[in-house]
C-alpha cells in the first residue's frame, strides 16, 4: 500500500487514482493524520502531494522530518518536493517564472525513477511535463542529487537515492505528463510492490450496484437528473439497484441547450421505461438570477433552486435520499480536502445549502469522467449518452458573464446550437472533451453594410481532455473556425464579434465561470 499526503493539491485523488489503474492500494491522509494511521495500516512508500502554499508560508501545511528516517521510499511531487528539500535543510523560493503548463525535462543522470522496465533503456533524455508551480527548489539538501531540470527549474527533480527519497516539481499523475504513469510505475517498483494495469472492471460495477441496494434498504429515492453523461448513469445505477423505488426528476431550468429536454424524452423515457418525472422551473431559475453576476453566486443559487425543488418533489414522494451525478473533479474544485483552495462551487458540491432536509446519494463520487464512461459502457448505455459532452450543472448561466436574462440565454443558446452543428458535421465531436459558446457581455464596434453596428461578442472554446483535471485547447482547423464565425454573426444579429480561446488548464478552468 502506498500513503498518499495530502497538501491540498487539486489532483491528489488524481495520484490515488493511477496507483488504483495499476492495482496499487492506496490511502490519502492528512499530514497530521498520518503518524497515527500508519500505528494501524501496513504500508510500503509515501508520496507527498502537491498543494496550493508556499512551504515556507506561516501555517503552511507540514509534516513531521521524523517521516525520513522511517526508512520507506517517498516521492514528492510539487510542492511535496519544495517540503523535503525544506525540511532537510535545502532552500526554496519564489520562482523568477511562474509554470503552468507544458515544460520540458532534461534527465540529467541514470535513476530507478526514470528506467524502463524489462529494458536497459532509460526513458528518452527529454520529455515532456506539465508544471503548476510558483516555487521552486533553490538549493538540494545534503546528500541529495539533481537528476532532472528544466530551462526555467534548475532542480525539477532530485533523488537521494540512498534513503530512497526522490522530489519532482512536475505532475507525473496528469496526463500530459509524458510517461508520467510509467515514473509512478517506477517508484511502485522502488517500494518492492508490483503495478499490473487493471481498467474499470464489470465486477466493479456489480458490487456498486449491490452497495446502493443494500444502503437504500426499504427507502424512496428521488434522483437529480439531467440527462447528462453523470447523472444518467447514476439514475441508472440506482434504477437497476431499487427498481421502483426510485423516481428521477428532471428539472428544466430554462438554461438548458437547444432541444435537451426533448432529447431526454427521446433516450430515457422511450427506450428504458424510466417513469422520468419532468418539471418546467423556468421562471423560478430565472427570477432567482435577476440581477446576480458574481459566478458564485449565480452557482450557488442555481444549486439552491435545485434542491429547494427537488425537496419539494421528496416530500410529494416520500423520499430520504436525493440522488445524484457528482463525480471526483467536481469535490475537487469545490475544495474537497482541508489544505485544497476553492476554485468554483459546483452547484451538486460546493453550490449544496448546509440545511438541506435530505441526504444524498453520490454513487459516481469517487470516479473520473473516463472512469464514468466506461462504467456507461460495462451497462450498455447508448453511446449518444456515454460519449456525450460534459454540460455543467447550472447550464447555460455560467456562460454568461454578468446578469442572466431570457435575451441572452437566447443568444448564448443559438450560438451554442451553431457550434455543436458545425463541429458535427466536421466529425470533430469524438475528438474534443468539450465545445460551446460563451456570452461574454463584452460589445464591440463593427459593420452591417453601410452602417456602424455595436454588439455582442461570443467566444468559442473546445477542449481536448481526458479526466479534466488538465486539458488543452483545441486546435480546431480554420476552415471550421471560420463557418462557425460567419453563421454566428450572420444568423444572431445581435452579434458582430466570435473570438476563440486558446487557453489549457491550468491556468484557465474548462468554463469561464
Amino acid at each position: 500500500m502506498i500513503a498518499i499526503i495530502d497538501f491540498g493539491s487539486q489532483t491528489t485523488h488524481l495520484i490515488g487514482r493511477r496507483l488504483r489503474e495499476i492495482s496499487i492500494p492506496n490511502i490519502i491522509v492528512e499530514p497530521a493524520e498520518f503518524f497515527e494511521k500508519i500505528k494501524t495500516i501496513k504500508y510500503d512508500g509515501v508520496i507527498l502531494s502537491g498543494g496550493p502554499t508556499s512551504v515556507y508560508e506561516k501555517d503552511a501545511p507540514t509534516i513531521d522530518k521524523k517521516i525520513f528516517d522511517i526508512g520507506k521510499p517517498i516521492l514528492g511531487i510539487c510542492y511535496g518536493e519544495q517540503l523535503i528539500a525544506h525540511l532537510l535543510n535545502g532552500k526554496v523560493k519564489s520562482g523568477k517564472k511562474k509554470e503552468y503548463g507544458p515544460a520540458t525535462l532534461t534527465i540529467l543522470k541514470k535513476s530507478p525513477l526514470f528506467k524502463i522496465p524489462s529494458s536497459s533503456y532509460e526513458l528518452p533524455a527529454k520529455i515532456a511535463v506539465w508544471m503548476n508551480h510558483g516555487d521552486e527548489v533553490q538549493k538540494i539538501p545534503n546528500g541529495f542529487e539533481t537528476i532532472g531540470t528544466t530551462d526555467t527549474i534548475p532542480h525539477a527533480a532530485i533523488a537521494n537515492e540512498m534513503k530512497n527519497i526522490y522530489g519532482i516539481q512536475f505532475h507525473p499523475e496528469v496526463l500530459h505528463t509524458q510517461f508520467g504513469i510509467q515514473i509512478l510505475k517506477n517508484f511502485v517498483k522502488i517500494c518492492q510492490l508490483v503495478p499490473t494495469d487493471k481498467p474499470i472492471s464489470k465486477d466493479l460495477v456489480t458490487q456498486k450496484i449491490a452497495d446502493i441496494t443494500d444502503s437504500v434498504g426499504n427507502m424512496n429515492v428521488i434522483g437529480a437528473f439531467s440527462g447528462g453523461v453523470d447523472s444518467s448513469i447514476a439514475c441508472l445505477m440506482v434504477y437497476m439497484a431499487i427498481g421502483k423505488q426510485f423516481t428521477p426528476i428532471y428539472i428544466d431550468s430554462g438554461l438548458m441547450r437547444e432541444g435537451e429536454t426533448e432529447e431526454l424524452k427521446n433516450v430515457f423515457v422511450n427506450n428504458y421505461q424510466m417513469k422520468v418525472k419532468i418539471i418546467d422551473a423556468t421562471y423560478r431559475f430565472i427570477n432567482n438570477l435577476k440581477g446576480v453576476t458574481d459566478p458564485e453566486k449565480k452557482r450557488k443559487i442555481i444549486g439552491q433552486t435545485f434542491i429547494e425543488t427537488l425537496q419539494e418533489e421528496a416530500e410529494k414522494h416520500g423520499a430520504k435520499l436525493l440522488v445524484q451525478g457528482t463525480i471526483y473533479p467536481d469535490v475537487i474544485e469545490s475544495a474537497g480536502s482541508k489544505h485544497s483552495k476553492n476554485i468554483k462551487s459546483h452547484h451538486n458540491v460546493g453550490g449544496l445549502p448546509k440545511n438541506m432536509k435530505i441526504a444524498l446519494l453520490e454513487p459516481l463520487r469517487d470516479f473520473y469522467k473516463d472512469e464514468v464512461r466506461r462504467i456507461g459502457d460495462i451497462l450498455d448505455l447508448p453511446k449518444s449518452i456515454v460519449n456525450r459532452h460534459p454540460f455543467p450543472g447550472p447550464g447555460l448561466a455560467i456562460r454568461i458573464i454578468g446578469e442572466v436574462t431570457h435575451v441572452k440565454l437566447n443568444t448564448v443558446r443559438r450560438a451554442d446550437q451553431i457550434v455543436r452543428e458545425e463541429i458535427s458535421k466536421a466529425n470533430l465531436d469524438k475528438d474534443l472533451w468539450q465545445v460551446f459558446a460563451i456570452f461574454t457581455g463584452v460589445k464591440t464596434t463593427g459593420v452591417r453594410g453601410d452602417d456602424r453596428a455595436y454588439g455582442e461578442t461570443i467566444a468559442i472554446r473546445a477542449v481536448e481532455s481526458l479526466d479534466v483535471m488538465s486539458s488543452n485547447f483545441a486546435k480546431l482547423p480554420w476552415e471550421v473556425l471560420e463557418k462557425i464565425s460567419v453563421r454566428i454573426v450572420t444568423e444572431i444579429t445581435e452579434v458582430n464579434r466570435v473570438v476563440y480561446d486558446v487557453t489549457n488548464k491550468p491556468p484557465g478552468t474548462v468554463e469561464w465561470e
